[in-house]
């Protein structure tokens, strides 16, 4: 009896745990990224190393903006197995988020040779690689350049020097404190903190270039470099740290003052303030845009012949901080200014930039009649299947919420199309998920269970278990609902 009652339990224990993965799914799926927190966090105190639930709840984490937090539920997802793909995606993604872009791009490359057709490895190695250059492009950044293919990135004993025979190079040749280099090296010092911790990656510094110079080299060449003009900048003009900073205020304003080449200055500054954003720094995007704002405003039409094009961009940058920051309305105000700037130029592609992100606000914040109002505008600008499919989407999900199921069924359908077109996988399942979801609310059970089953399909496809989960949930309530 005692047997029974265990085995009893133990299969409770598991359908407890099914539904807490489920409900998390389902409400990561919604948008409800709390709740599906602490539906995945119940879930692994049932089952503390079910790598699934790493990955589910470090999703919710990177949409809410704690890349720190993802990391370490996608670390955990990969403690026994360290080929699982979701976890090495997760991984990636939130050091891409923290700026951690070389060591993103490891991780994509690894996912990618594991699974090369998930076609998300492949976009991910794309926009890390983008991002790298950006920093590169940066003069106040050090950062190692890693270009193309970074298949090299394998274990290689043979020809690979031990760690410790590259760390006893870094010796200086004037002994001096930490103090004294961060002084000297101003805002160099934390590049070359950087690099330091580089050298601790074994995978990275036994990987070579593309050209088939060794990392290790190339990051030793840059400390040695830096210890090189440390110890110069010692010799030369020993400095206090009040001096240096002030040395650093005025090459700022300099900068900033009057750009010798303003298109130069814009294009570095909106890769930068964009950057940011992407990093996770919403706070220093906002400073940066708000910055180069002023700068801008100064300038005469003849300096910039574009000036309120550039305006335009720069309000959008701002308004996308501020949606980060949860500033709502102050985003609002700023992507409207970005909707007249472009409606004054005449310049499509702005406008629809513009209508995009107003929907967006009033889409999070919970007005979507609002956001109906403005992505509707948008729909005569879209170009390409892959927007097409999005805004499709984002409409009928925002007629859902409205209960106006017929309209969101119909926009599904077109999500649907737009997805099909372009043979989406992700969009054709979220499509199909929505018209499942609308039909259900119609009680058109047939036709819900029909299109349940092509997102599952889909689902399956990408080899996502939580959206499988998630959806076969609603399948099964479906098919219940029917059979009544």
């Amino acid at each position: 009896m005692a047997d029974t009652d265990e085995d009893h339990n133990g299969q409770n224990s598991k359908g407890v745990f099914s539904t807490l993965m489920a409900d998390g799914d389902w409400l990561y799926l919604k948008g409800e990224y709390k709740k599906a927190i602490e539906s995945f966090t119940t879930a692994l105190t049932l089952k503390p190393d079910d790598k699934n639930c790493f990955v589910g709840r470090a999703k919710c984490y990177l949409k809410m903006g704690q890349p720190e937090n993802a990391l370490k539920d996608a670390e955990a997802s990969l403690k026994k197995d360290k080929t699982f793909c979701e976890g090495l995606y997760q991984k990636a993604e939130a050091l891409y988020y923290m700026g951690e872009f070389e060591f993103a791009l490891v991780f994509y490359h690894r996912g990618q040779k594991i699974r090369p057709q998930i076609q998300e490895f492949r976009l991910g190695i794309q926009k890390a690689q983008e991002a790298i250059e950006n920093s590169v492009g940066n003069p106040s950044t050090v950062k190692l350049e890693i270009m193309g293919d970074l298949s090299f990135l394998q274990k290689d004993e043979e020809r690979a020097q031990p760690i410790t025979a590259i760390q006893h190079l870094t010796k200086e040749k004037t002994p001096k404190s930490e103090k004294t280099s961060k002084q000297l090296l101003g805002e160099f010092y934390s590049d070359k903190k950087y690099l330091e911790n580089l050298l601790k990656d074994e995978d990275l510094v036994k990987g070579r270039t593309k050209g088939g110079e060794k990392l290790q080299d190339v990051i030793q060449g840059c400390l040695t470099y830096l210890d090189t003009c440390t110890e110069f900048w010692n010799q030369e003009k020993p400095i206090c740290a009040q001096e240096s900073k002030v040395m650093q205020q005025k090459c700022i304003k300099n900068r900033y003052s009057s750009p010798s080449d303003p298109a130069e200055f814009l294009l570095k500054s909106l890769n930068e303030i964009d950057t940011e954003l992407t990093s996770g720094n919403a706070e220093r995007s906002l400073k940066k845009a708000e910055e180069v704002m002023k700068i801008v405003q100064k300038w005469s039409e003849r300096e910039v012949p574009n000036k309120k094009e550039v305006l335009g961009n720069l309000y959008s940058c701002i308004g996308n901080a501020l949606i980060e920051l949860g500033d709502m309305d102050n985003a609002l105000n700023h992507h409207q200014k970005d909707l007249e700037m472009a409606k004054q130029c005449k310049l499509q592609e702005a406008m629809s930039r513009a209508l995009d992100n107003i929907g967006r606000v009033y889409a999070q914040t919970g007005q979507f009649t609002q956001a109906i109002e403005f992505w509707e505008k948008k729909i005569p600008l879209v170009r390409g299947g892959l927007e097409k499919a999005w805004l499709f989407h984002e409409i009928g999900w925002c007629y859902l919420e409205l209960n106006r199921h017929e309209e969101s069924r119909d926009y599904g359908i077109r999500s649907v199309t737009a997805a099909d077109e372009i043979d989406d996988e992700k969009w054709q399942m979220n499509a199909n998920v929505l018209v499942a979801q609308s039909e259900f609310k119609l009680g058109n059970f047939e036709s819900c269970i029909t299109h349940f089953e092509r997102a599952l399909n889909h689902a399956k496809q990408q080899e996502d278990d939580s959206a499988v989960n998630a959806i076969q949930k609603a399948l099964d309530e479906a098919k219940q609902q029917l059979s009544l």
